[in-house]
């Protein structure tokens, strides 16, 4: 599967700029169509300037003030963000900033379903989601695709380009590899990591790393293998992370471990620390 259309949602963060541009320099490697998906809700704090002008009891006229100047913001942080998509893709790939009404934890996987990658911050998006699920969840199983979180507050020059992937030999972890095929093919480098392997892939008489190293070397990339022992579980994911980044890893792709269920949906605990304690951009699939 190439990556031929991507979608990246952006709000009124300074980190929607941030994820914009990793996301145009991967639909330019890639020769991807990037869509940026602009959901225009209104911020905490413009939410809490309404709720602050409705309990000081305000005009009328005064809301409507409060409301024009508002919406004024939101439209030029929408033409803002036009004009630096047109920017960073100029003569490079085609894009579009499609702003489409309604709560982004409800619109967002739905126009997820229709990309071949979804990038997302860290951070869930303002507004309720989906009964009994959280934003990321509904991402990552209800989506049916590969999503790739980028942390907020915190800056990245490349994407992609050294990718540490998480092995285990699992389900989730082979799903989330052949999901990343196109990006590990465009990689300068890849290494597979394996935390306590002799308990989850020798344990079970896996094949040892050196066939996943041929196999995608077969993909035509650059790849090394490195096995680390006796990590406890609550410390892999921190673990994971640290050695990416000592790597100069700029993106981790891992296994997205959970059960879902009817009215319930659980979070495997490494999967859940990768995303509250994001330090790089994580790709992920279930």
């Amino acid at each position: 599967m190439a990556l031929k259309d991507l979608l990246v949602y952006v709000d009124q963060t300074e980190d929607a700029l941030k994820r914009l541009r990793l996301a145009a320099e991967l639909a330019s490697r890639h020769g991807s169509h990037l869509t940026a998906l602009f959901v225009p809700e209104l911020t905490e704090l413009q939410r809490d300037r309404r709720r602050a002008a409705e309990l000081g009891l305000v005009s009328a006229q005064g809301m409507h003030e409060l409301d024009r100047r508002t919406q004024a913001s939101v439209d030029a942080i929408k033409e803002r963000l036009r004009a630096t998509l047109q920017e960073l893709t100029k003569g490079a790939a085609q894009a579009d900033l499609l702003c489409v009404e309604g709560e982004a934890g409800v619109v967002l996987p739905q126009y997820a379903r229709y990309a071949d990658l979804c990038i997302v911050g860290s951070d869930e998006p303002t507004g309720s989601t989906s009964i009994n699920y959280s934003f990321s969840e509904q991402l990552l199983f209800v989506t049916g695709r590969p999503v790739l979180f980028v942390p907020t507050a915190k800056s990245f020059r490349t994407l992609g380009r050294h990718i540490v992937l998480a092995w285990n030999s699992s389900r989730p972890a082979a799903r989330s590899l052949n999901d990343a095929l196109p990006l590990i093919e465009g990689a300068d480098r890849t290494t597979v990591l394996m935390i306590n392997p002799s308990g989850f892939i020798r344990g079970h008489q896996g094949p040892p790393s050196e066939q996943m190293v041929e196999h995608l070397k077969r993909h035509g990339t650059t790849v090394d293998a490195v096995e680390i022992e006796d990590v406890p579980h609550n410390a892999i994911a921190g673990r994971l992370q640290s050695e990416a980044r000592s790597r100069g890893a700029d993106l981790i792709v891992a296994g997205a471990f959970g059960h879902p269920r009817l009215w319930e949906k659980m979070l495997g605990g490494v999967t859940n620390d990768l995303i509250g304690n994001m330090t790089l951009p994580v790709f992920m699939s279930h």
